[in-house]
């Protein structure tokens, strides 16, 4: 009667407090037991102690049932010492006891007490079992909880419905589907697939372990369907992506077991997969039909409106954020921040953060975030200037941001300081170190963060694999980036390392091995390919000259992969078609393209009809680069040497006037060779001439006009820009420039980087 009152520990005590032994002796000991329950339920340990007294004074203290409750009353308020002291003084031990003492230990993270007191029990019952079991399950002990499952089944205990709900939601952490189907044999064995419990549990195993086609008979079989059963076969195929499914369930539902847990299943179902005006739908029918949103609920759609760029919606849901008064949430906030940035309203996004909590780290780092994703580094460099505290998140967006702005250098500088301040890179961070590193060419510095990444256990991701494989492909080191992806290789479980290795390939010309890892890749089904793969393919095919096999690719992308061809893949056809004779299919394809053709593919088309000495087609490339881009300079040159190779030389002369008239000129490009010192050390002994070289501050800045050359070159004492020109005074005085500009003029072509290792 008392326990299902539930009644509060401050009416139990002034009920106690007018009330005796002598005087209600018949229900005294109910009065206690339930106010201990109480103070249990509620976690107060002051009227548990009161209570507590009151038991002493009243001799109910070796009453065994008084005794587990005050035991139990401790344990749960989290007083362990207390509830251990009573069952180490109690005479009277029973299973009872012992199940709470262990139940105690397992929730306070005392799994070895636990353990050892259970060995400990003269008698173990399914209870005790269950409780380990449960115990263990519930904080993600798998492996223990299973174990003592066999030990109550060689022990021969039949197990109860909570022990094997507990031991299968147990094994949905890391059991495969035959584990799975092996459970729900078990459950029919023991008679006990028809509860209700172990029925969801089973199912929501068979959707851990993605057969849902299992788990939807299952669901079909069920006799008893609760709120919970629903949830989780929709929830199934809503992370599966089968939206069409998660719908058709939905539908099914009966509506008074509609709950805020099945609308948010569906939005979110919607929202994975983009269809943001399903999901706005579906948000206003569960609010008509009186369901409340969420602040989880309405943060996910705001953030897709964020990823598709819909400002109209947004606007609204956050008017709906501000109804529901939800705005005072920190990470809505943050959401919010990051909304106006992703959609070009930088204005609103830090509006946004003057109003709100500004010490709030995430709306700090969303700001950031905000800034760099619009392109305005310097405004969110003094942001985080201006933080007081930062996390790896403020860290990784400022290296990302300058990696991205082609700004290496300074993202590199800010790496290193942030491991002087003391602050761990995650897998992020790294990233975009590495791409830095990678547009810098700087291969020592890239193995300098590999160590580090492998001296911290920083594990390596899909991303950051792919990160390292890029650095070490465009540092030249191509066979490093093979060596690191085939250690990554199996565990990948996206495509980032594969496109990253197939790219890098293509880049160094290897393009038979580029396309067998791409046949690798084929293979495996469950990583699904992206429009880089492709242009990474499409670079092989091009290198190797192989124009059915880069046709069938091309094909392939849209028929097969479903991937729409962009601009960057109908540029390696236009080279490819261009690079085999085939200028009229090239010029055709430009034509039929669903994009407008930039310089670049013009340019290719352009430098093919001069390979092929097309004139016709090259006028007319050349006129249409012109109209993008009247001062390409490089289009002007391949131009006049088309007219030059075709013996029309008036034409010529017409085009090199047109550049000089509109002040074109063309800066010749430029390539990196890398020079071993010993080697280096050999060829100055052997020079002999008088030459000199200028050095200047700048680095990198590009190449010299027609009077001289320049080159980059990277000495073990500086970085330094330098202009080849003969008989002029040395500017720097260290030997190392001197001798090593001999080498450069002696050994080497014109036009080119020249890097010391």
């Amino acid at each position: 009667m008392f326990n299902s009152l539930k009644p509060k520990p401050c009416w139990l005590h002034k009920c106690l407090s007018t009330s005796g032994p002598s005087s209600k002796p018949h229900h005294y000991d109910l009065l206690l037991i339930s106010s201990l329950k109480s103070a249990a339920t509620h976690c107060s340990i002051s009227h548990g102690r009161i209570t507590h007294c009151l038991v002493i004074k009243s001799g109910f203290a070796s009453n065994p049932f008084i005794l587990n409750t005050l035991i139990n009353m401790y344990a749960k308020c989290g007083f362990l010492q207390d509830a251990e002291r009573l069952f180490s003084s109690s005479p009277n031990l029973d299973p009872v006891s012992y199940n709470i003492m262990i139940s105690g230990y397992v929730k306070s993270g005392r799994f070895h007490e636990a353990r050892s007191l259970f060995d400990q029990m003269p008698k173990k019952g399914c209870v005790s079992y269950t409780t380990m079991v449960m115990g263990f399950a519930s904080k993600g002990y798998w492996r223990e909880a299973i174990w003592i499952f066999k030990e109550m089944r060689y022990g021969g205990i039949l197990p109860n419905e909570v022990t094997l709900a507990s031991l299968i939601s147990a094994c949905s952490g890391f059991g495969g589907i035959s584990i799975c189907r092996m459970l729900h044999g078990l459950a029919v064995k023991v008679i006990l697939d028809e509860f209700v419990i172990v029925s969801t549990n089973l199912l929501h195993m068979y959707c851990v372990c993605g057969s849902l086609k299992d788990g939807r008979d299952l669901f079909n079989q069920m006799l008893e369907k609760n709120v919970v059963s629903w949830n989780v076969m929709l929830n199934g195929y809503a992370k599966a992506g089968d939206v069409e499914l998660a719908r058709e369930l939905f539908e099914k539902i009966p509506m008074k077991e509609k709950d805020v847990v099945s609308w948010g299943t569906m939005v979110d179902a919607y929202v994975q997969v983009d269809w943001l005006s399903e999901a706005l739908t579906m948000f206003c029918a569960m609010l008509r039909e009186g369901v409340e949103a969420s602040d989880v609920m309405i943060v996910d759609l705001v953030s897709a409106c964020a990823r598709l760029s819909a400002t109209l919606e947004g606007f609204q849901l956050h008017g709906r954020i501000v109804k529901a008064g939800f705005e005072c949430y920190d990470f809505v906030q943050a959401t919010i921040i990051h909304f106006y940035a992703a959609c070009g309203r930088v204005d609103l996004a830090y509006l946004q953060f003057e109003v709100g909590v500004k010490d709030h780290l995430p709306s700090r780092n969303a700001v950031i975030a905000g800034y760099i994703r619009n392109g305005m580094i310097e405004q969110a460099r003094r942001v985080f200037d201006e933080m007081a505290e930062r996390d790896v998140s403020s860290w990784s967006s400022m290296i990302a941001g300058y990696a991205q702005s082609e700004q290496p250098n300074i993202a590199l500088e800010l790496f290193h300081e942030m491991i002087a301040c003391g602050m761990q890179p995650n897998q992020i961070t790294l990233a975009s170190v590495f791409s830095a590193i990678a547009s810098l060419g700087m291969l020592n510095e890239g193995r300098w963060a590999l160590e580090y990444v492998q001296n911290n256990c920083i594990p390596l991701n899909d991303n950051l694999s792919a990160a390292i494989i890029d650095m070490y492909a465009k540092c030249g080191s191509i066979n490093a980036a093979l060596e690191v992806f085939c250690q990554i290789r199996e565990k990948a479980s996206t495509v980032s390392p594969w496109n990253a290795m197939i790219c890098g390939l293509a880049m160094h010309g290897d393009a038979n091995l580029s396309l067998e890892i791409y046949s690798y890749l084929e293979r495996r089904h469950h990583i699904k390919q992206n429009s880089i793969t492709f242009i990474g393919v499409l670079t092989a095919c091009c290198h190797a000259g192989l124009v059915e096999l880069g046709e069938k690719y091309f094909k392939r992308m849209k028929n097969v992969y479903n991937i729409d061809p962009g601009i960057k893949h109908y540029g390696c056809m236009v080279d490819l078609l261009g690079r085999a004779g085939r200028l009229e299919e090239a010029e055709k394809m430009i034509m039929s393209m669903p994009m407008k053709a930039d310089v670049v593919i013009w340019g290719t088309l352009l430098a093919a009809c001069r390979t092929h000495g097309n004139v016709d087609i090259g006028e007319r490339a050349a006129e249409n680069l012109a109209k993008l881009e009247p001062c390409h300079g490089g289009g002007k040159v391949l131009l006049s040497n088309l007219y030059a190779d075709a013996g029309r030389w008036e034409d010529v002369f017409s085009v090199r006037r047109a550049m000089q008239n509109q002040r074109v000129k063309k800066s010749p490009g430029y390539s990196g060779v890398l020079l071993v010192k010993a080697g280096i050390v050999d060829l100055i002994k052997r020079r002999t001439d008088d030459m000199t070289l200028a050095i200047g501050d700048d680095v990198g800045v590009g190449i010299c006009g027609w009077e001289g050359r320049q080159a980059v070159m990277a000495s073990d004492f500086a970085m330094g820009q330098f202009r080849f020109l003969k008989r002029l005074l040395l500017v720097h005085g260290h030997w190392n420039y001197r001798h090593l500009g001999y080498v450069i003029l002696y050994n080497f072509y014109r036009n080119a980087v020249f890097v010391l290792m």
